[in-house]
């Protein structure tokens, strides 16, 4: 299989005979535009529910503006929660005391998903799944789940972590996420790079136990990696169960394994997700257990341990089965310079490798708010170059590929707010194929209407209606509408022309 991808990539990169400049200013039509919004580094922590709705009502319109299409916003840091949980305590993370629910009283991921709707944006629920206890917290309250079950867990590296060879953690981080799923409208359900611990030297993992009871005798790094392949498959099961159209994207460590470890390993040196975390992501692309890959190539460009350009390359190659977006590091990517022009940071050479290699359909953002205070100018230029026209989702089909009913009754309306152009949201019998939003594609007089043309798109919105630009009323637009479901699978174009 892995010698066939080879061969198959080598067949695809010849044909790609687009320039570099012109790679890093093309405007596809579909392309994942992510940012993490983290809590874990404590920034919401007992600021309060004005403040911290004040705070993000700001980052997610300048994101908004710079052209992001999803967040992934970070709901349980360590076993606890941003959001109203029968399960697990209010997080620390939020009110400073775990356990403590907000006052004034309010459900953090609720607002945000309103939020993010409104936006044109999708929401995904970012959960780290074993942490129970960071370095931080010196108290869990006695409704966590390791408080109740504290022979479930182990200690390494001052961090508790919910033991992966148990079936009863796998089964209770799986009810979370589908308590998540079922009562708030996501989008995604989101995991990070944490699956057993980031090794230290010299520290063994503390699972003799779990290894003793369900090891039945098989080496242990597969039995571990085998604990967490079962965990990812029955994560994605629980996901589906309750709404099958919600994504289920990981976003695991940004090295699968080195060369040294395996001939088709990418030329780097540093730790590796299959022989140290006991993560098999091409396993996971491989059984289409995951609907999304974010892997996390931090570095720079010319990184002698893990070299960016080697990295993209590598998982273009190998791990492009499913969606596949690159975690962009920003204050990394603006710190070091281009390696072909010195007057300018890498972000150029990145967008042009990310929109120039076969089965890359996007980034994603660490971390949103350095975008947000445009480090180094990089919100402006994704604002102003590389996501100066919206865009739509990749397309999911595994999950759903139906396409929703056409917009009805699209007519401009002269009002005294100015010229709108309105439309009814088409009819649905099932959840699936109802519109969540509406894409809107703009045509001056003379050029062909191709809706696959992304320069041409100017909107995404969950409205049925949209301002236009009037201006003297003599130059002739024509304005294209469809829907959207949940997948964003498209409708057929309704066509309308106005004179604006």
């Amino acid at each position: 299989m892995y010698k066939y991808r080879i061969f198959l990539f080598a067949a695809i990169v010849s044909l790609f005979s687009v320039t570099v400049a012109a790679q890093q200013y093309q405007t596809p039509k579909r392309e994942f535009r992510g940012a993490w919004i983290q809590a874990v580094n404590g920034q919401w922590q007992s600021i309060g529910r004005d403040a911290m709705q004040a705070e993000l009502i700001r980052e997610l319109n300048i994101l908004q503006a710079d052209g992001i299409n999803a967040i992934l916003f970070q709901v349980r840091v360590e076993g606890d929660a941003l959001y109203a949980s029968q399960l697990e305590p209010w997080s620390r993370y939020l009110t400073g005391r775990q356990g403590t629910p907000p006052s004034p009283y309010w459900d953090p991921l609720a607002w945000m998903v309103e939020q993010c709707h409104a936006r044109g944006m999708e929401i995904h629920a970012w959960i780290n799944p074993y942490r129970a206890k960071t370095k931080g917290t010196t108290a869990l309250a006695s409704t966590h789940y390791a408080v109740q079950h504290p022979d479930r867990c182990f200690f390494y590296d001052n961090l508790m972590l919910f033991d992966p060879g148990r079936p009863e953690n796998r089964a209770f981080i799986c009810s979370v996420a589908s308590d998540i799923v079922e009562r708030y409208d996501v989008d995604g359900l989101h995991i990070d790079d944490y699956f057993y611990p980031y090794p230290v030297a010299g520290v063994p993992i503390p699972d003799d136990a779990s290894y003793a009871m369900y090891g039945r005798g098989r080496n242990r790094s597969d039995w571990r990696r085998e604990n967490v392949n079962t965990f990812i498959r029955e994560l994605r099961d629980a996901v589906r169960a309750v709404k099958p159209w919600v994504k289920f994207g990981v976003s695991p460590f940004g090295i699968y394994r080195n060369q040294r470890s395996w001939a088709y390993g990418s030329a780097t040196n540093g730790t590796q997700n299959y022989d140290d975390l006991y993560a098999d992501v091409l396993k996971w692309i491989d059984e289409g257990w995951i609907d999304y890959n974010i892997p996390q190539i931090y570095w720079e460009i010319g990184n002698k341990a893990a070299d960016y350009n080697t990295l993209i390359r590598w998982w273009s190659q190998y791990g492009s089965g499913r969606p596949l977006y690159i975690g962009q590091d920003v204050e990394r990517t603006v710190k070091h310079n281009s390696l072909t022009n010195s007057g300018q940071n890498q972000m150029a050479d990145k967008m042009a490798l990310q929109r120039g290699l076969p089965g890359v359909q996007g980034s994603c953002q660490w971390y949103a708010r350095a975008v947000v205070d445009n480090t180094g100018g990089y919100g402006t230029m994704l604002r102003n170059v590389y996501h100066r026209h919206p865009a739509l989702q990749p397309l999911m089909p595994w999950i759903d590929k139906k396409a929703p009913g056409k917009p009805r009754r699209v007519k401009p309306v002269w009002t005294s707010d100015g010229y709108i152009l309105f439309w009814q949201a088409p009819k649905a019998k099932k959840v699936e194929d109802e519109a969540r939003f509406y894409a809107v594609y703009r045509f001056a007089k003379g050029e062909k209407v191709k809706i696959d043309d992304g320069s041409h798109l100017i909107a995404v919105t969950p409205n049925t209606f949209l301002l236009l630009p009037y201006e003297n009323g003599k130059q002739k637009w024509t304005y294209v509408v469809t829907a959207l479901d949940r997948l964003q699978n498209e409708s057929k174009a309704v066509k309308k022309t106005v004179k604006l």
